[in-house]
């Protein structure tokens, strides 16, 4: 019987960035990050401490309701909506200014 020849896995190209594009990629990560944490952060006050804190936040009024009811009846949506806004924004003009650097 033949025996099946061994498959070879192509070999990848090795070439490293060199270290000033690293550099632009690390930084590029970092701002990722940041605004990711930032965004999160901003969520998680809008979805879980104003219900958490519900009770002392009745006294706040947003357009005559109690700010509690409001976030929860549309405030909180309304603050996703803007959270996916403004990533998608900041996130396009990273990537931009990103490539512009790497291919200048």
């Amino acid at each position: 019987m033949d025996k099946p020849s061994p498959t070879v896995a192509p070999a990848r190209p090795s070439h490293a960035p060199s270290p000033e594009l690293q550099a632009r990629r690390d930084i590029h990560w970092r701002k990722t990050r940041r605004l990711t944490a930032i965004l999160l952060l901003v969520w998680l006050l809008t979805g879980f401490l104003t219900v958490f804190y519900a009770r002392e936040l009745l006294h706040l009024n947003l357009f005559g309701w109690p700010l509690p009811f409001y976030m929860a009846a549309q405030g909180a949506s309304l603050v996703y909506l803007a959270i996916i806004a403004f990533y998608a924004w900041r996130m396009r003009r990273l990537d931009r200014d990103f490539h512009t650097e790497e291919h200048a």
